[in-house]
């Protein structure tokens, strides 16, 4: 991890992608959902306390139609219950913070988030959520094209296997920001 420094929680936003009740019921590696949900509570928290602007994103479809279909080898599990893109009571969503539905994998596209951002003169972009290598990672090449900088929280994200949570930090992430553990943000932004 490197060296971090002071987050100025007025130009900072936490953004978590999809940490809804239909994903965080994934198996997980390296962490388990449930504890990737703690970190991201713990984080929630904190920003709020500090005054900064909160951001949950959750994938949600209307009826189908509004939802990619690609000529893929590989298919998304169907929504498979009522409150799937609910959010877990422990993030404790608060009608202040700034809620996403996305259609797709990232959460930039077709979305008012850059907007609400800029509206708000963020430049920084602290990032969690399931899954690293699907969500996470689309959203942070997005927040990387729209010359975001970006702290990656590692041990608040997660994905199905631990290949697919360490080839984006491994290769990806390094290239776009900095990463740290919920420990080191929370001691930066309270320092």
């Amino acid at each position: 991890m490197l060296f971090m420094k002071k987050i100025q929680p007025e130009k900072t936003a936490l953004v978590l992608i999809d940490l809804q009740k239909g994903i965080t019921g994934i198996k997980g590696a390296p962490y388990d959902p449930s504890t990737v949900v703690s970190n991201a509570a713990q984080l929630v928290d904190a920003f709020r306390r500090a005054g900064a602007f909160i951001t949950f994103v959750h994938v949600d479809f209307l009826d189908g139609k509004d939802a990619v279909h690609p000529n893929a080898e590989m298919q998304l599990p169907p929504k498979l219950s009522e409150d799937w893109a609910e959010f877990p009571p422990e993030l404790n969503v608060q009608p202040t913070d700034h809620i996403v539905t996305k259609r797709h994998f990232g959460a930039f596209f077709g979305t008012d988030l850059d907007l609400q951002l800029r509206r708000r003169g963020i430049e920084t972009i602290v990032l969690g959520g399931i899954s690293t290598h699907v969500g996470v990672d689309t959203t942070a090449r997005e927040a990387y094209q729209h010359n975001y900088n970006q702290i990656f929280v590692t041990d608040a994200m997660t994905a199905p296997s631990i290949e697919a949570h360490e080839f984006p930090i491994k290769f990806i992430f390094p290239l776009m920001s900095r990463m740290a553990t919920t420990e080191e943000v929370l001691a930066a932004l309270e320092s």
